[in-house]
């Protein structure tokens, strides 16, 4: 008898800590299981919320840049332009000036050449 003496002892102590158990984490519990859902629900509200939050900053960042962007990209299209028009009217300009320094060489050449003909034919009718 003494089996079953060691068993039926072991099987009291296990129902009877068991039921301890059971009645100690329901008095020492934080919260209830309704007031824990309505935690996880009311966190994870939170965390919606301020994702969505961060979203939308992440957005307001993102615009602001592109926006920055497009006008730093008008700058300097603008700049490009006025650079290349100066660049136009630099070459413009050099282009007339070797223009004008080619035909008063043409001019002195033709001039040159008239005058040594001329010179030429009075030689040879003195002659």
């Amino acid at each position: 008898m003494s089996d079953r003496d060691e068993f039926g002892a072991f099987l009291v102590g296990f129902i009877v800590g068991g039921l301890t158990g059971a009645v100690v984490s329901l008095l020492f519990a934080p919260q209830s299981g309704e007031e824990t859902r309505a935690f996880i629900k009311d966190r994870s509200i939170e965390i919606r919320d301020r994702a969505q939050q961060s979203v939308e900053e992440a957005y307001a960042r993102a615009e602001s840049a592109a926006v920055e962007a497009r006008e730093r990209a008008d700058e300097l299209a603008q700049e490009l332009r006025e650079r290349s028009k100066a660049a136009y009217e630099d070459a413009r300009e050099r282009g007339k000036a070797v223009y004008e320094d080619v035909r008063e060489r043409g001019k002195s050449a033709v001039a040159s050449v008239r005058k040594g003909k001329k010179g030429a034919e009075g030689e040879e009718a003195a002659a």
